[in-house]
């Protein structure tokens, strides 16, 4: 396009486009500035509320630098007070006023301002309510930013990183250490590693004198044994345990899962028992919607009684593994050789969960035919029903049966998105065992030896994983928190850490 075109482009603009796209230049740019120059040369602009949202965006972006915060939080508070009559605001231009306010040192405004979203007909959302916690945390006021947080939960959003960090943050400042505890521990559930000013923030805490008040609290060997299973090990919750002065260190941990300054074991964290029932029940409940009820009660009912099994295999997904060529089809070789090294390793056979269209096919086959039948005769195969889905048979067995799930599937589709990501990724972390062939022969990939996520001992050590890691997941850097008066309670079997069918890493393959 020539000059003269664009020239002649801009004229034919009404002057509400040309505002627009004017507009739209300041908010690329971050422009402050030309932005109240824009809206102050106009002849009485009539915003419509995207422009004042774009408007208010800006100035909530330039509350950061020094020389624009003070005619950012005017120009905003200006914009939004000559035109909340006239516009119905959405979640978008409650956040940005939020911000402002929380820019003003005025959290109780920002708070009010993000309570009123629900009322204007909006899905609130954790980034409105975020600057008013922020703003009560930076400003030490403990007691408001816990009542935030309580309002968050109770509207059905969750806390992240940075809101979690400052209520750390402010609780260790206060001295509020059952707090200090509380949030260790939901940044636990949050994040797989923290970032570096947490790191630093939480070992700074460890290493100072009123860190040493905590703990005393002495519990028995069965205590601690209970609150593992129940949690599905790596942290207990009971409390702080120990006396006396904190040993803070930088460590990593090996391969086996052993801290290099410590020398304490590290587990591979399940979701616990609660977690789990709700996760059997939503896949039940599901599956009934999805499939036909009798179907799938029946499969129930017939797991209830064959509860014996500690591998459930997807048994689609290996048999046409890597079979897309032109002589490519299912493979009951493929499938017949990791039910044997299962079998091999475990000595038990595992439950085969196959499709009946699928089987019978194979039972059509003379050559495959005796293979099946023993399988049948054996208890390994579950043909799932004509027009089901074999997806929720499997995945409802394995967390039935708390055991591991033998598939390659990464369980990203839609069935899986229904059930939701809270907790799903740390049970696929704990259940899933991978698989891959090699000159023929099947190679198992067991879960990892320890998870990566802030956990807790038994003998009231701690071990925090950074976010940061180079290379070899060796070379992570962890924060090793230990102390001599730690609880020598007797050392909980490794076995039950998780659950009493012995499904931890490496142990049954």
């Amino acid at each position: 396009m020539t000059a003269m075109n664009r020239r002649w482009k801009k004229q034919k603009l009404t002057p509400e486009a040309q505002f627009r796209a004017a507009l739209d230049h300041c908010s690329r740019t971050k422009n402050l500035f030309e932005a109240i120059s824009l809206y102050e040369s106009t002849d009485a602009p009539t915003l419509s509320l995207n422009n004042l949202n774009s408007l208010l965006y800006i100035c909530s972006n330039s509350v950061s630098d020094p020389e624009t915060r003070k005619p950012a939080i005017e120009f905003g508070f200006k914009l939004f007070h000559q035109n909340n009559g006239n516009l119905k605001p959405n979640e978008a231009t409650i956040t940005a006023v939020s911000r402002l306010a929380a820019a003003k040192g005025d959290g109780d405004y920002a708070f009010e301002l993000a309570k009123r979203v629900k009322g204007h007909g909006v899905a609130p959302k954790l980034r409105t309510f975020s600057p008013a916690l922020i703003c009560f945390c930076d400003g030490g006021m403990t007691d408001k930013a816990y009542e935030v947080e309580e309002h968050v939960q109770a509207v059905g959003l969750q806390l992240e990183e940075p809101e979690l960090v400052a209520l750390l943050k402010v609780s260790m400042e206060a001295s509020r250490l059952e707090k200090v505890y509380e949030y260790l521990h939901k940044l636990r559930v949050a994040l797989r590693g923290v970032n570096q000013p947490a790191m630093e923030l939480i070992d700074n805490w460890f290493r100072e004198n009123h860190a040493t008040e905590v703990g005393s609290i002495s519990l028995s060997q069965n205590q601690l044994k209970e609150a593992l299973l129940r949690n599905g090990g790596g942290w207990h919750g009971l409390g702080w345990l120990g006396e006396g002065v904190w040993i803070v260190q930088r460590s990593n941990i090996a391969s086996d899962g052993k801290c290099s300054a410590c020398d304490e074991q590290l587990v591979c964290v399940d979701i616990d028992r609660a977690e789990t029932e709700k996760f059997e029940q939503s896949i039940a409940s599901f599956a009934m919607e999805r499939e036909a009820q009798s179907n799938f009660k029946e499969f129930q009912d017939w797991l209830e009684k064959h509860s014996d099994y500690e591998t459930v295999i997807d048994g689609a997904n290996i048999g046409l593994y890597q079979q897309n060529f032109a002589e490519g089809g299912f493979s009951i070789e493929q499938l017949d050789a990791v039910v044997k090294e299962v079998h091999n390793s475990s000595k038990k056979w595992p439950l085969v969960v196959l499709h009946k269209k699928r089987v019978r096919s194979l039972l059509e086959d003379a050559s495959k035919r005796e293979l099946i039948e023993e399988w049948i005769d054996k208890g390994i195969l579950y043909g799932t029903p004509y027009g089901s889905n074999d997806d929720w048979y499997w995945l409802y067995a394995t967390v039935k049966l708390k055991c591991f799930l033998l598939t390659n599937d990464e369980m990203r589709d839609h069935i899986f998105a229904l059930l939701g990501s809270n907790f799903f990724f740390r049970w696929k972390e704990r259940h899933q065992v991978r698989y891959t062939f090699m000159k023929g022969n099947p190679k198992l990939l067991m879960p990892p030896l320890y998870s990566l996520v802030i956990q807790e001992s038994v003998k009231g050590s701690w071990h925090v994983p950074s976010a940061e890691v180079a290379g070899d997941e060796r070379c992570r850097t962890w924060l090793c928190v230990t102390r001599p008066g730690s609880n020598e309670a007797e050392k909980v079997s490794h076995d039950n850490h998780v659950s009493n069918n012995s499904c931890d890493g490496g142990d049954i393959f």
